[in-house]
């Protein structure tokens, strides 16, 4: 039993970092799901090299995973790190600057080497572990590497084998260190290895040998942590990330509908794990498709959703340019169909594994001709499965496909969850028509309802033939029309329907803060978190600031120009180079102000504090 004291913190941000090969993810994921385990407030930030296996210990192939867990509630994986793992020099190296002064520095002695060094882009003869440029940091070393073998030496394995354990080593010492238990992750590996006796037993002896360590050199550390549970809202919760949630949604939505789900889609970070999860669900009646390429994955979604099912496409950036044509052919059409977009940094391939909300404006206008689709986003990881079952009632209720916004800061990172119950789920209504009214002499497909919806006929039911396709439609009947007069109406119709779309939407309300004041800082998509942090701590200072933050997109609320003009000034901050503000500022005439971050990582609480400060002066 160690005896080393035991401090009461409110709350930790821990970054762990090293190579690609290291398994940072895994280690994160990990200790994220026991921090869920004992009640703790999370969010995490998983930050991927971009390149698939970039050279062992560069800078390029860092692979981190930022974890700030309270008891308090928390919206953000924090600004700055109180501990950093960093299991080589690179890792330190790209890492050291995120970390508070004071913080604690936990160094695997084995990835400061020469040749580490080397590869981190040191000069020669310099070791950040022994030169006292650390004197500012609370430096702890040891060698993983060689007490992970040492764990092992009993074991067949090779080398490499050994090695691929010295994550577990660096866990189980964690887990020590925030006086946690390791049932968590002794659960995990029995699933995950059971059947492999000898990987499960190597694992389980390093997440052991790591704990233990922890009372061997309890010496150097003075004290150990402990957070309590966090004041939450009572309930069943688990860890979620955007991606799973967003899939959860979907599921709930197609079962709520009464409605098969079909998704045609093609491969994309970071989007790929939404076909991953969905495809676990075939006992839902969930059907995926891998196609073999991104406009086989939208055009196969469109033919399942004029069949009469639910057809969805997951991609991100570059992918919705590809699939913009048949895009364009299902507002054409007026069918159901969700675009699922998980933004990343562009252009063309950009950042693959770094967030960005980069799409807005492609979303918007980002097809040929007049091309209105509404447009839904979610705010964290949790939110995505609300958003995205509002999106799917959208599609259904309006006969329109419907762009959905989510990006790699929220489809990766993970907060805690709280299960909804179906009960409380909204409805979600489907009308198909099934034969011709009394006094009804043909099916018109393109005759319409009070909300300007055009019927939903599921073909091969009888008396219902048409056909329909991607030349201009003629008024009602849905006969291709050249007519310059028919088309204008045609164009009209399509931009009011969406425009209706307002009157089926909640209003605009305020997050946090006063309904009239000084600063409305308006936000979309992933910002929520740093923006709600923000004005939190400055309304404790008793600043006149207030938060509103978007999921209709397209149409925006109807109230949302009074909410606007009852505020001196207005912010909108983005991780873009101003989208969102150039569509505020056009729509309502307002001189909004922008705050812009273009830099593959998200915007942070303290940068926002201080542009916010500068508008209240």
């Amino acid at each position: 039993m160690s005896n080393t004291p035991i401090q009461q913190i409110e709350d930790v941000v821990i970054k762990f970092a090293g190579d690609s090969g290291d398994g940072m993810q895994l280690t994160g994921s990990q200790f994220s799901n026991n921090t869920a385990l004992i009640g703790n407030d999370l969010s995490t930030f998983p930050d991927f090299p971009a390149e698939i296996r970039a050279p062992q210990g560069t800078l390029a192939g860092v692979s981190g995973f930022q974890l700030h867990f309270s008891s308090n509630r928390i919206f953000t994986p924090g600004d700055a790190c109180d501990v950093l793992v960093a299991m080589n020099a690179a890792a330190l190296k790209a890492n050291l600057k995120a970390l508070k002064k004071g913080g604690i520095v936990i160094a695997n002695t084995d990835g400061f080497d020469s040749k580490n060094l080397r590869l981190a882009n040191y000069p020669e003869g310099v070791n950040p572990l022994e030169d006292g440029s650390l004197v500012n940091y609370q430096l702890h070393t040891m060698d993983v590497t060689k007490m992970t073998r040492e764990a092992l030496k009993d074991t067949t394995m090779g080398m490499k084998e050994k090695d691929r354990a010295k994550n577990m080593f660096v866990l189980g010492f964690l887990y020590w260190l925030y006086n946690r238990s390791m049932e968590s992750t002794e659960n995990f590996l029995k699933e995950k290895f059971g059947k492999k006796p000898e990987i499960f037993d190597s694992n389980m002896k390093v997440l052991h040998a790591g704990y233990n360590f922890g009372d061997t050199v309890e010496a150097s550390f003075s004290t150990r942590f402990k957070v309590e549970k966090a004041r939450m809202e009572p309930g069943t919760y688990r860890s979620i990330t955007g991606n799973t949630a967003l899939a959860y949604g979907l599921i709930a939505a197609s079962q709520k509908a009464n409605l098969p789900l079909f998704l045609g889609t093609y491969p994309i970070t970071p989007a790929s794990d939404i076909l991953h999860e969905l495809s676990r669900y075939k006992n839902f009646g969930i059907r995926t498709f891998q196609a073999e390429d991104e406009i086989a994955g939208i055009t196969s979604a469109i033919g399942a959703s004029y069949g009469g099912q639910m057809g969805v496409t997951t991609t991100s950036g570059p992918g919705m340019a590809l699939k913009g044509e048949a895009m364009g052919l299902a507002v054409m059409l007026e069918i159901p169909l969700l675009i699922v977009d998980i933004q990343r940094g562009g252009p063309s391939t950009g950042l693959p594994t770094k967030t960005e909300q980069s799409d807005l404006l492609q979303a918007y206008y980002g097809r040929n001709g007049e091309c209105p689709m509404p447009i839904v986003s979610a705010s964290t990881p949790s939110d995505c499965f609300e958003a995205i079952y509002e999106a799917f009632r959208i599609s259904v209720k309006h006969m329109t496909p419907v762009i959905f916004l989510s990006d790699g800061y929220i489809a990766n990172g993970s907060e805690p969850w709280r299960f909804p119950k179906s009960a409380d789920l909204q409805p979600i209504e489907v009308k198909f028509k099934t034969g011709l009214a009394e006094g009804e002499e043909q099916f018109l497909p393109y005759h319409r309802d009070e909300n300007l919806v055009r019927p939903w006929a599921v073909p091969g039911t009888p008396g219902l033939e048409h056909r329909i396709g991607g030349l201009e439609k003629q008024n009602i009947t849905g006969n291709v029309s050249y007519d310059p007069e028919n088309h204008q109406l045609m164009v009209k119709i399509r931009q009011e329907k969406v425009d209706r779309i307002a009157d089926h939407i909640p209003p605009q309300t305020i997050e946090l803060g006063p309904d009239t004041g000084k600063v409305l800082v308006l936000g979309w998509g992933s910002t929520y978190g740093a923006i709600k942090s923000a004005v939190l701590d400055l309304l404790e200072e008793g600043h006149q600031v207030a938060h509103a933050h978007l999921r209709h997109l397209r149409p925006f609320p109807k109230n949302l120009g009074d909410l606007l003009s009852s505020f001196d000034k207005v912010l909108i901050p983005e991780i873009n180079n101003g989208q969102l503000i150039k569509i505020i500022r056009d729509q309502y005439l307002i001189d909004a102000q922008g705050y812009h971050k273009i830099m593959g990582v998200p915007i942070t609480k303290g940068e926002l504090v201080v542009k916010i400060k500068e508008m209240l002066a």
